[in-house]
């Protein structure tokens, strides 16, 4: 924190501002240098001692000395940019004024009459600053902005550890600095690892706050009908213009994927000591999802038939301004470099889940929606590094902490966007063969999750988890399910062996979804117990020996088979079936179910009592008991027999289930 005096000086200056009714002069220097030249204030102190309602005062009664106060902020962040920040008194100004900043352009961006307001010209301004022929060509307050942000993140001494012995560097130098051998960390096309500097993360993180509050201006704007409006703060950011995107770009993806939260594995180390590190990777990875905001489809080209030929990658010159960043992030290729990526992602998600004998003993970082978005935008941007993650065992270190995340957000309406990013994930790496195959890998890594107790493989676990979302989720998941199940398809085919538990739960799911009130509440549902019936086919179809848990729990439940092929469908017997279910309304859950409160597997099975063993053949039931008598009539169609019938009473009876003439593959559209 501050010093006392600094604080009282830098609070009395923001007095001064609010109860000022006239124009300060921008030449009037030290009533503005009270601001940032004669004060040490925190991020912390900027925040408590400039109230927002003040804010707001301050731009609806005297909106010239906020203009000013705001132009003279930039000017000083491009005077530390080109001198090169030598002096403390120099680093303590450009701090100083990104906090300030910081601080107040969110209330800039809320009033409509101040959009602009950024992106004009100050008179007087130019280029050079010496004539007022330079006002036509001088830049938008914006771009100035943003380029002394870039070159202030290469500072050498203050953002970037120096590599020249002297400390005298002058104003050519530092223009001509290649910001390419100052990238933060060892990593993709960058070997050498600095030296740590906890001066540096914390300088870095100030300004990469404040880049961070610059993009933020699209959350105070109204939805726009066009489609294809571009933030011209990320635009600009990420276009030719900024120099220093190529090793930025590269110095934000090595810094989150080379961080370790747990370093040599020390117990309570996080109590111990201050991880100055967190903080700038959880910006770093921010920044660099909301550089990455860029819609391919507005630079694909249309076809006859509305489809598209490509994406933003595959076009040679994209319509529109390209952004850098996307494009650097489609060229990665080598495979070191994505060994790199998938293992630090990984690492990071699994974080949250790491299980110690000492209780809190391990640090547990809060940002895993942030790298779940990041590893969406790194499969789509650039598909070489999906093949990768499809073919590498590493996927199921993704797969993992993405189901624990699902589970234990379901119930949570305010985390609905993380249940999205998740399944759109999965859905995107279950449209390839390699993702269902891996996932027969067996389970042993056990994960504290409320779930039912099983042992099986990565295909059970993500089955009992989807089941859990779909009997114990929220309303609002409701549009997931589909989703949900088209996952469950496309990897059926390759599921060898899925155990009693998994095989129970899918025929709780045909059971409660195959009802006669649910079917015919909305017009969409029938498409939940097409995709169950094709998961039933594909495993029969392709992996029938290895599956006899489910075909033991078909034949037990073949009852809602017979029940689904004779489904009311006269009206009367529509709205009765409507009727009833609102009188008694119910949970969907295992209501009918045969499983009873706690299905099996859900906990060990309980040693046997004295005498209830029985190994006479007498309780062993007949056959008869077990499968449905059948014969085959003269037209080829299967007849089924009661025991106690005459074989005319089965007359019209339908076979046990439908069975699918072949594979379908759900695309993964979204």
């Amino acid at each position: 924190m501050g010093s006392a005096d600094s604080k009282l000086n830098f609070r009395k200056a923001v007095i001064q501002l609010t109860t000022k009714t006239q124009p300060v002069e921008a030449t009037d220097d030290a009533f503005w240098d009270q601001f940032w030249a004669d004060t040490a204030t925190s991020v912390q102190d900027v925040f408590a001692l400039v109230p927002a309602a003040e804010i707001r005062a301050v731009r609806e009664e005297s909106p010239s000395n906020l203009a000013t106060l705001c132009y003279k902020a930039v000017e000083k962040l491009v005077q530390g940019a080109e001198s090169g920040c030598h002096s403390e008194k120099e680093r303590q100004v450009v701090l100083n004024c990104s906090r300030l900043l910081t601080r107040v352009l969110p209330y800039i961006f809320e009033d409509p009459d101040w959009r602009g307001f950024f992106w004009s010209t100050v008179p007087g301004a130019g280029r050079g600053g010496q004539s007022e022929d330079d006002d036509e060509t001088a830049r938008p307050l914006a771009e100035s902005l943003l380029l002394a942000i870039a070159d202030l993140l290469f500072c050498p001494d203050f953002t970037v550890q120096s590599h020249r012995r002297n400390n005298v560097d002058s104003a050519e130098d530092v223009h001509s600095l290649d910001s390419c051998e100052y990238i933060w960390e060892a990593g993709v096309g960058f070997a050498h690892s600095p030296q740590p500097n906890y001066i540096h993360d914390m300088n870095r993180m100030e300004l990469l706050k404040l880049l961070l509050t610059c993009f933020s201006e699209a959350m105070y704007l109204p939805p726009s009908p066009e489609s294809g409006s571009t933030n011209p703060w990320v635009q600009f950011f990420c276009s030719t213009e900024n120099r220093h995107a190529l090793p930025l770009f590269t110095s934000l993806l090595n810094t989150v994927c080379a961080y370790d939260p747990v370093g040599y594995g020390i117990p309570y180390n996080h109590l111990l000591f201050s991880d100055y590190r967190e903080p700038l990777v959880e910006e770093a990875a921010q920044v660099l999802i909301v550089t990455l905001d860029h819609d391919s489809a507005t630079s694909a080209t249309p076809t006859v038939d509305g489809t598209t030929t490509g994406t933003a990658m595959d076009d040679a010159e994209p319509p529109g301004p390209e952004n850098l960043f996307v494009n650097y992030l489609s060229r990665i290729h080598r495979e070191e470099d994505f060994q790199f990526i998938l293992k630090g992602i990984a690492r990071l998600l699994s974080n949250p889940l790491l299980q110690t004998y000492l209780p809190n003993s391990t640090k547990k970082i809060q940002f895993h929606q942030e790298l779940l978005v990041l590893f969406w935008k790194l499969c789509d941007f650039n598909k070489k590094f999906l093949f990768f993650v499809l073919k590498s065992s590493d996927v199921l270190d993704i797969l993992v902490p993405i189901l624990c995340f699902l589970n234990d957000a379901r119930a949570d309406q305010s985390r609905v966007g993380l249940m999205h990013i998740g399944v759109f994930i999965l859905l995107l790496l279950s449209g390839e063969r390699n993702f269902g195959v891996r996932l027969n890998k067996p389970y042993s890594v056990r994960v504290p999750m409320d779930i039912p107790v099983f042992t099986g493989t990565h295909a059970d676990l993500l089955i009992v988890v989807f089941h859990k979302i779909i009997t114990s989720g929220h309303q609002r998941l409701q549009p997931l399910f589909d989703c949900l199940l088209t996952i469950v398809v496309n990897v059926s085919p390759y599921l060898k062996s899925l155990s009693m538990v998994t095989a129970n739960k899918l025929l709780h799911l045909l059971e409660a979804f195959s009802t006669t009130w649910f079917l015919f509440s909305a017009s969409q549902n029938h498409h939940l117990v097409f995709f169950l019936l094709e998961v039933f086919n594909n495993i029969i179809q392709y992996q029938f020996d290895g599956n006899s848990n489910l075909v033991y729990a078909i034949i037990r439940k073949r009852g809602v088979f017979h029940q689904l092929a004779n489904l009311p469908t006269d009206p009367p017997s529509i709205h009765k079936a409507l009727q009833r279910r609102r009188k008694t309304p119910e949970p969907l859950s295992r209501a009918g179910s045969q499983e009873g409160a706690s299905m099996e597997g859900s906990r060990p099975a309980a040693p046997a009592e004295p005498g209830t063993l029985k190994t006479s053949l007498v309780a062993t039931p007949g056959i008869d008991k077990l499968t449905e008598k059948s014969q085959v009539s003269e037209d080829g169609t299967l007849r089924s027999l009661e025991p106690e019938s005459q074989p005319s009473s089965a007359e019209g009876s339908p076979s046990a289930g439908p069975c699918s003439g072949g594979q379908r593959r759900h695309a993964v559209a979204l």
